[in-house]
This record gives C-alpha cells, structure tokens and sequence, in this order.
C-alpha cells in the first residue's frame, strides 16, 4: 500500500527538521532552543529514565545540550567533576540548599541537623535563610564566620554555607579549616565564591564540597544576563539536579551561549580589573578623607596573608568606609561621575553602591554589625576604565 505524500499543513510543521551531515564543527556550541526532543524508539525513553545517558535530552527544563556545554566548560574552570547552572545566582542557592537540607536519602529533613550559615553572606541570601526557610520550619542556624573557622559550632549540621571574599568587607576565611571541621563531623563544605572566580580561587582545591557563583557578576561580566552556577562532585550535583528540575531554575540556552562566550575572556578582564582594583585602594588608603579601605591586597587588611595563600590575585572589588557615616557616603554615591550608580557587581563598567542600600538592606543595626558593615561604607566594583579616569572621579567625589 502505498503512502500519500503530506499536505502542505503537516509538511510545514515536520519537514524539514533533521540537521544536515556535517564533517566541519562549529566554533561555538549552537544554541538550542527546544523545549522537547524527537526520540526514535520507546526504549529511548525507557533508557532515559533508567538514567538518562548523556546522548539523550528529553524535555528543556531537565537539560539543554547549550546548556551542558556550558556546565562543562564552568566545571574545567573550577577543577570540579561536574556542573549545574541557572537562571540566577539565587536560584542556585535556593535550589542547593533544599537540596542539602532533604539529606542524602531525601527521606526529609532532619530538623537536629541544621543548616550552619555564616552570618556575613549575600543580603539575598541572608534573608532567604532568615525569612523564608525558616517560614517553612527549615533549621537554620547563624554563627560569626570567625567562629565558623574556628569550629565552636553548637549544632550538628547537615551543611555549612559560607561566603569568601564576603560581601562587602572582603573578609577571606580560611576555607580549609571550614571544610574539614565540616567532614569532621559528617557535614558538606558549601562556598559562594562569586567575589573570586576562577582563575582567582579554587576552594574544590582546599577541600570545599560544593562552589556556588553568581554567573551574573565576573562570570558573565557585561550587566547583559542573569545566571547562577554549582560546582562540585557528580554524586552532590545529582542531588541538586533532582530539586532544579521540579523547581524549574534551569537557565535559557540564549543565557547560556552569552554566558560561555563571556567565559573566553574573564582571565583578562580579571587581569585588568584587579590591577586597577589594587591601584585604586593603595591611593584611598593614602586619602585623609578616607577612613578605612577594605581589599585583601593591602597589607592593612586582616585577611592579607591568607590572601597571599588562597588567592591567586586580590579582585575587583574595593569598599571604603568614609569618616561621616552614611551622609558622608551618600555623597560619594552621588558624587560619581563615571561609575555608575548601580546594583550587581563584576561587569566591565565601573559601579559604586551603599551595601545598607542595597546588598544588605532589611538588616536591623545588631545584624549589620554582625555582618562587619557599616553605614559608611561604599562599594565599588571596578570595570575595564583607565585607573586615572576612575582616580579622577573618585578624587572630585569624596567629600571633605
């Protein structure tokens, strides 16, 4: 019996949708945009669900092969086995730590094993912790990074979750001892690293278990996308991966084909960027009308020499604390001319912001405090600009 060709309504839909043979490769991975994958067989589908080998996708918000060339590429930076990205930094906070907090098993969490945090971490972070996980009964316990280091811990976590470089003050801790005081006592090690990404920072290296960035600041680098990525083992990402994809945070392979082609030169923005960073902080910390510089490459700063140790160069970031307070600082902000007064960090423009403001707004006085931030301060994102012209702004700007 023979077979009808198609009218014209099913050939527009069908025709036409197999790749041509191609014995040339593209530079850069296409970008896939599909939201659901042909499959030839049944089994294919059975084979998928059995584990799903890595030649077959099946619907876009479990994976995307854009998607995955990208968490590869991220996973040889960070010296890690595997990686997981997302639509932003706080989808993957949010996405791991559920993940962590349901256990190994995912038999429910274990509310005498808490989720230790360091109490200077991100503001967004902070409050999702503090508001919304513990809204829902999640255990979530704050400690001082110092004692985290340290390893006076009260509970019996089930993770410990900490910032390095942190946000504002650039405070470094000593990820080494965080991660093994972790497994001492059968906890994972998890770091946002998004201040020092690599090439500055490699915590999987000094026993870190899981690395978090905020693919939106240096990763991407150019204020033009939202991204977040983990890094870590296979067996940890399989965890986190079940929770991206019943909460839906995968990211958009347009972000993420931006995002990899952004990767190609973050060693030279973050060259260019922590040479005038550093340059900058030595001439504030010269200024009488400055009260305080905060950057790891000063030897003035208390972290200095695990700086030295841990990080291959001192970032981008630089925060002053000015003499007047918060009005002092205010007219900095205002005061600026080429930097831009802007949220989010890392991109190729300069960027200046009040952490009460903006990062760490919401925090009551003691918590501020906790967190070593104080109304004067005003942070700085250094970008790509010539050193003089960004000195020159800030010169006319500071007050006093």
């Amino acid at each position: 019996m023979s077979h009808k060709k198609p009218n014209a309504a099913t050939l527009a839909v069908h025709a036409g949708g197999a790749l041509p043979p191609m014995r040339s490769q593209p530079l850069d991975p296409p970008i896939y945009r599909n939201t659901t994958y042909r499959v030839e067989s049944r089994q294919a589908v059975l084979d998928y669900n059995a584990g799903h080998p890595a030649d077959l996708f099946f619907y876009g918000r479990y994976e995307n092969p854009t998607v995955r060339a990208l968490e590869q590429k991220l996973a040889l930076l960070e010296n890690a086995e595997a990686g997981l990205c997302f639509g932003s930094g706080m989808a993957a906070v949010s996405t791991t730590v559920f993940a962590l907090l349901a256990g190994a098993s995912g038999a429910g969490v274990d509310l005498a094993r808490p989720l230790l945090c360091s109490s200077a971490i991100y503001g967004g972070a902070y409050r999702l912790f503090r508001d919304q996980l513990r809204a829902l009964g999640l255990p979530v316990v704050f400690l001082p990074p110092e004692q985290i280091v340290e390893g006076a811990w009260p509970v019996h976590p089930c993770a410990v979750y900490v910032e390095s470089p942190i946000n504002p003050t650039l405070r470094l801790l000593d990820l080494r001892k965080v991660a093994a005081r972790a497994h001492e006592v059968s906890a994972l090690a998890v770091v946002d690293g998004t201040f020092a990404p690599p090439p500055l920072q490699h915590p999987l290296a000094l026993g870190i278990d899981l690395v978090i960035h905020s693919g939106t600041k240096y990763l991407g680098g150019h204020s033009d996308l939202l991204a977040g990525a983990v890094l870590g083992s296979r067996e940890l990402l399989a965890r986190v991966e079940q929770w991206r994809k019943l909460l839906g945070g995968v990211l958009d392979p347009g972000a993420a084909s931006e995002l990899a082609r952004s990767l190609k030169t973050l060693p030279v923005r973050l060259e260019r960027q922590c040479q005038t960073a550093f340059e900058l902080a030595r001439r504030l910390e010269r200024d009488r009308r400055v009260k305080a510089v905060l950057y790891p490459g000063l030897e003035s700063h208390p972290d200095h020499a695990l700086a030295r140790r841990d990080l291959r160069a001192f970032g981008g970031m630089v925060t002053v604390e000015l003499p007047g307070g918060l009005p002092a600082a205010a007219r900095l902000y205002d005061g600026v001319r080429l930097f831009a007064r802007a949220a989010s960090l890392g991109s190729v423009e300069s960027l200046i912001s009040l952490p009460v403001d903006s990062s760490h707004v919401g925090y009551d006085d003691a918590e501020l405090a906790r967190a070593g931030v104080s109304p004067g301060m005003a942070r700085l994102s250094v970008g790509l600009e010539d050193v003089e012209d960004l000195w020159e702004d800030l010169d006319q700007a500071l007050p006093g």
